[in-house]
């Protein structure tokens, strides 16, 4: 039996506002521990379809459920919306959501981050602002009145009169080494990318303590044909390489990057298909190597078979049912 948490994916790319908070609603009825979702403002291609405010969602899943934890996964909380404005958002979902309310901060992507027209900088300097904002949001947090003339950041005046109860746990992606340097030193966990073992060792090598969050991608169906062809639609981005993920910006350069990526090209990435054992086989190995927060991400719109599955097969296997 592992003790590792199980989750579902919200992919607010994929599902409407309404249904992402059903989908929370369902991960509990399911017995899932806790729920990622993400925070974008674009999809990642058009075909995906959606993007809605997280901030307004998580409202309608705090109301939805009473014991699932709840992740964002994650926020940049520098360039799109202020740090000042974030630490409002989250100490507001932490009172609606008492001890159940997790969040996950990064760099980001230019994707969602240069709407504004504020000039997306190089990743040192996203590191740079990263850090500030979360030293700043902490602060906020005490509920004392803040001014902060930072490098980045400027608060005047600023109080939140709810403030959480406790502080919020702040979980921190982290890929290469300086990120994985600054995860260890403000997060309260790494946020990573498959078992993403080196960012892993650099993380705890420099003294980073708490949970591992880490995603599996798949698309459950019947016929391995139909989703391999569903992935290959919906999420061609799961092959565009590193670098590229953060500085394109807009939908329709990803459909550019990801026009040569092949239907095998996916499946050789996603574990597509009815095969429930290979399923386990994948997690286990991320709980092998580390991850004790592991969700799951069903492309497409059929979550009931994936969930299906989930209460027949995976979650007996990796409970010790």
């Amino acid at each position: 039996m592992t003790d590792t948490k199980l989750g579902l994916t919200l992919s607010s790319e994929e599902h409407p506002p309404r249904r992402l908070v059903e989908l929370a609603g369902e991960a509990e009825q399911h017995g899932f521990d806790f729920v990622s979702i993400s925070d974008h403002f674009h999809p990642w291609v058009d075909e995906q379809g959606h993007s809605p405010f997280v901030w307004s969602i998580l409202g309608g899943i705090a109301e939805r459920t009473t014991e699932l934890d709840v992740a964002v996964g994650v926020t940049c909380p520098t360039t799109r919306i202020h740090p000042v404005i974030l630490a409002q958002a989250t100490a507001t979902v932490a009172n609606l959501m008492p001890g159940r309310f997790t969040w996950g901060v990064g760099t980001g992507e230019a994707l969602n981050e240069h709407i504004t027209g504020v000039r997306w900088p190089p990743a040192p300097v996203r590191l740079e602002q990263l850090e500030e904002a979360i030293g700043l949001i902490r602060r906020l947090w005490t509920g004392d009145v803040i001014d902060h003339d930072g490098r980045y950041f400027c608060v005047e005046d600023a109080r939140i009169y709810d403030p959480p109860d406790q502080p919020v746990p702040i979980v921190v992606s982290a890929f290469g080494p300086t990120a994985a340097k600054l995860a260890a030193r403000h997060g309260d966990g790494l946020w990573t990318s498959g078992s993403a073992s080196e960012a892993l060792d650099r993380w705890r090598a420099a003294g980073g303590d708490g949970p591992v969050y880490s995603q599996l991608t798949l698309c459950w169906a019947a016929e391995r044909d139909a989703a391999v062809e569903q992935a290959h639609r919906i999420w061609p981005n799961a092959v565009v390489p590193g670098q590229l993920s953060q500085d394109l910006p807009t939908p329709k350069h990803f459909e550019q990057a990801a026009s040569i990526v092949t239907p095998q090209m996916v499946a050789d990435a996603v574990r597509c298909g009815p095969d429930a054992d290979a399923v386990i086989n994948d997690a286990r190995e991320l709980i092998d190597a580390g991850v004790d927060h592991l969700y799951f991400h069903q492309i497409g719109d059929d979550q009931a078979g994936f969930l299906e599955v989930w209460d027949r097969e995976i979650a007996p296997a990796l409970r010790g049912a």
